[in-house]
């Protein structure tokens, strides 16, 4: 099959959303579509609808008009079928539960008997390097290895599409870039397609196949920029001339987009610098 050939994972389609509460426009008219195994992030000042398009995708947020299709299949039904994985800011994890508790939920919820369980757990452990920490219980981690059981959690039934929420946007910085790369590491041997909701432009561009620029709200697609650096990325690759090259492409995009915005919106548009 040629790649021209090869269906999206996701098609939006002419999508608005429009909250009743303050008649508030969050999304106009976007129109986007993911192929199998893309790094897709969403970037734009704080307000434009990039959460908002995440919730829609995932069927979280009913669009008002226009249609989102997953795998084929209506977003609802790609929901209930299973084909998604979520990871938010907040690792959202059951305390009183183990690790290894932690990361079966979603197996346990669907049925899975318990050999099965036990083995796909284990797999997913090894996967995120936290087989050391299965039975110890999430008060007794860091906040990145909790970020970690949250995406092994949501890999853990083979997703074919996984959306994160700014998963690191409450972690000190360091960490958070340790973290960029062990997810392109996870990323890279599952194989899934990842929408990346983030408000760092560093963090888009070295993470991702494409970076989808938004428009202040309501939230437009404003462009798109193809990330051609090579795979596998590392420490180094923030050092290349390219990847200041498309930082600025990345940022220069986002002001243009916010020239007529009000002096408190420019603040806002800070927030993604």
């Amino acid at each position: 099959m040629s790649e021209a050939a090869v269906p999206a994972v996701v098609r939006i389609e002419k999508v608005t959303k429009t909250f009743a509460q303050g008649n508030v426009t969050a999304l106009q008219d976007i129109d986007l579509e993911l192929a199998p195994g893309e790094f897709v992030s969403l970037i734009g000042p704080s307000g434009c609808g990039k959460s908002t398009l995440l919730r829609v995708i995932g069927d979280l947020v009913e669009p008002t008009s226009g249609t989102v299709t997953v795998n084929g299949k209506s977003a609802r039904q790609a929901r209930n079928d299973g084909d998604y994985g979520i990871v938010f800011q907040d690792a959202v994890l059951f305390e009183w539960r183990t690790v290894a508790k932690n990361i079966a939920l979603p197996l346990e919820m669907l049925g899975w008997d318990r050999a099965r369980r036990r083995q796909r757990v284990e797999e997913m452990l090894d996967l995120v390097e936290l087989s050391a920490f299965a039975n110890h219980h999430p008060w007794q981690l860091s906040g990145g290895m909790q970020q970690r059981v949250a995406i092994a959690r949501a890999l853990a039934f083979e997703p074919a599409l996984l959306l994160m929420d700014e998963p690191f946007g409450a972690l000190d910085e360091m960490t958070r870039e340790r973290l960029n790369l062990e997810l392109l590491s996870i990323w890279e041997k599952a194989g899934s397609t990842v929408v990346f909701v983030t408000h760092s432009i560093s963090e888009a561009v070295f993470l991702s196949t494409r970076v989808v620029v938004m428009s202040p709200r309501p939230g437009r697609i404003a462009g798109v920029v193809e990330i051609d650096l090579p795979y596998p990325r590392t420490v180094e690759t923030r050092e290349e001339p390219r990847f200041f090259e498309l930082v600025t492409e990345v940022r220069e995009l986002l002001r243009k987009r916010g020239e007529h915005l009000l002096p408190e919106e420019e603040q806002l548009l800070e927030d993604a610098s």
